[in-house]
């Protein structure tokens, strides 16, 4: 276990400080049907990779016209968005400056309740460089409802997160990274949130290699089965998922679903939701192999679906 004393904490700050960046943006508002203003914001930033790729937050670069990132050194950079997922709220900005330090990554999977953090950022973009603040992981795995949809398995801390620290660092005593901060929560009172770093590394690395995030999908539109409706058109079995869209060459269709097939069950483990069978396909790996149980008519079918990377509509 690391001591926390003044020194391990000043340690672990310098070792990450030089790689957080504040991000300024400048976006056009529709003040009237004839007339648009601009409007500045400010975030923060981290270098994810020392050839110019910064990960902040989706919504400090959402409709942003003008992105200016500027270093801890002073200089600004001019920056462009090449990727962004809005389900995470985990963007990529790049930046023409290679050289630049990266900041190390730690696990987000070995965090406990109770560790020590470190949030690094800009609050309402004030000059004179990154503040620091520092508290305790409060919960893990926290599911929080946000303008932009249902943002799950997020971290809670008590390290104090204000605007302007959305897309900053949350770093643990051996200056690492270990979840990427948020204050998209705008009801959020003395607690404040942070996206794991493994999934914001996960989201940034298919930004960077493919422009998208690759996502397993099985390719069909279902309904929830429970016992009334089960009884009410007579089906064989009470819970379950009723496919009654499959899509053309999706990894369901290539798998031979059909329509009016029901799913039960996920590679052994009993499916009785859509919910339930959309959370545990993305689970899985993309390329992954499934087994599917499913009820057609009166038969019981197990079929192997390898799971394919759902691409968004450009």
């Amino acid at each position: 276990m690391v001591a926390i004393d003044e020194d391990t904490i000043t340690s672990a700050i310098e070792k990450v400080i030089d790689s957080v960046v504040n991000v300024s943006v400048v976006h056009l508002l529709q003040i009237s049907p004839f007339e648009t203003a601009p409007v500045s914001g400010v975030g923060s930033g981290v270098v994810f990779d020392s050839n110019g790729y910064i990960m902040t937050n989706a919504h400090v670069v959402e409709a942003a016209q003008r992105i200016n990132v500027t270093l801890y050194s002073g200089e600004v950079l001019s920056g462009e968005v090449i990727g962004k997922d809005v389900s995470t709220d985990i963007a990529i900005i790049k930046v023409e400056r290679e050289g630049l330090q990266a900041a190390k990554l730690g696990d987000s999977s070995k965090l406990r309740v109770g560790q020590f953090v470190i949030a690094i950022g800009n609050p309402f973009g004030l000059a004179g460089g990154p503040t620091v603040t520092t508290g305790v992981i409060s919960a893990l795995n926290r599911n929080i409802q946000t303008r932009f949809g249902l943002m799950e398995g997020l971290v809670q801390t008590d390290a104090a997160i204000n605007p302007g620290n959305s897309g900053g660092p949350l770093v643990n005593l051996a200056g690492e990274v270990i979840a990427i901060t948020t204050a998209i929560i705008p009801f959020a009172q003395g607690i404040g949130f942070a996206i794991p770093i493994n999934t914001a590394k996960r989201v940034a690395d298919d930004i960077i290699s493919v422009g998208y995030v690759r996502r397993p999908w099985l390719g069909i539109i279902g309904v929830s089965l429970n016992p009334t409706i089960s009884a009410y058109y007579n089906f064989p079995v009470d819970e379950g998922v009723l496919v009654y869209r499959v899509a053309p060459n999706s990894p369901a269709h290539l798998a031979g679903i059909r329509e009016s097939d029901i799913i039960v069950a996920i590679d052994g483990e009993s499916v009785n939701s859509i919910e339930l069978l959309k959370k545990k396909i993305e689970t899985k790996k993309v390329g992954a192999d499934v087994e599917i149980s499913l009820v057609r008519g009166l038969s019981l079918m197990k079929v192997r679906v390898r799971l394919l990377a759902f691409r968004p509509p450009e």
